[in-house]
């Protein structure tokens, strides 16, 4: 029967995970493009009725109207 023999072993230095840095010039065009985004979402959320209305009827209305109440915007 052979028996187990524990090897020694010996730990390497722990090394501290150090992030990566993204240049400004990658992460700029993905921050204007959300920030377009979001700012058309909120005209649609909080605008999109009455005299600024960029679409006609009730549809836009109907579809973010939880939306607005949740967020604060009036409608009724």
């Amino acid at each position: 029967m052979a028996q187990h023999v524990a090897q020694p072993t010996t730990a390497a230095p722990a090394v501290p995970a150090v992030p990566e840095k993204l240049p400004l010039k990658d992460i700029a065009p993905w921050a204007v493009f959300f920030g377009i985004l979001m700012l058309v979402l909120l005209y649609f959320v909080g605008a999109e009725q009455g005299a600024t209305s960029v679409v006609s009827g009730e549809g836009v209305h109907e579809w973010v109207h939880d939306a607005r109440h949740l967020l604060g915007f009036p409608c009724h």
